[in-house]
């Protein structure tokens, strides 16, 4: 049975005729299976890639090792990127791109512990959400929490790109933890 968050989440993506790709490496595909146990998975699901090695990263979403060496594998400048590239891929209407520190031996820091995990959401007309959080627990919670706050982020997000309010608010408020969000839905593109 799949989790509460991704059934909603793919209840209203149908409902708005959106579709969804994913490229996974931490949660290494289970966000997929997710969804695809959803009632409505056949006319949201596009598809997934587990990228979970950095090699499958270069290789099959052309990130420069450049960009690998300088941010690490698991990092908000590579998760953009896999978001961002799905397209090559699947002609969706939203990308979502995972990476993050499940276990020790990784690229964790001080300031990037283990139960980091990036989420970059890849919305219509050049707008984005980018969250950073950390999660407790070991793997399998990291990633079952990763999996439900994204379930919420997508909710939140779809609801207000066609309701009044803005989607920062509605992704916002989904979340009770302390983290790091960036939503760009002005539609213009301020990446660096």
């Amino acid at each position: 049975m799949p989790l509460e968050s991704i059934t909603i989440c793919s209840r209203r993506l149908a409902e708005k005729g959106l579709t969804i790709a994913l490229a996974e490496s931490a949660t290494a595909g289970w966000l997929a299976s997710e969804f695809s146990l959803t009632p409505t998975s056949g006319g949201v699901l596009l598809g997934g890639i587990v990228c979970y090695d950095a090699c499958t990263k270069e290789a099959l979403f052309d990130i420069p090792q450049e960009i690998i060496d300088e941010y690490t594998p698991e990092s908000a400048e590579v998760t953009r990127l896999l978001a961002e590239r799905l397209t090559k891929f699947f002609k969706c209407d939203i990308a979502v791109g995972i990476t993050g520190l499940t276990t020790p031996g990784g690229s964790e820091t001080e300031e990037k512990p283990v139960g980091t995990m990036f989420i970059h959401i890849a919305l219509p007309c050049h707008r984005y959400c980018a969250h950073r959080e950390v999660f407790a627990g070991g793997p399998e919670d990291i990633i079952r929490q990763t999996i439900e706050r994204t379930g919420k982020l997508l909710t939140g997000l779809v609801n207000a790109l066609h309701e009044n309010g803005t989607a920062e608010q509605a992704a916002l408020e989904s979340i009770s933890q302390t983290v790091t969000t960036r939503i760009n839905l002005s539609g213009t593109n301020d990446k660096k």
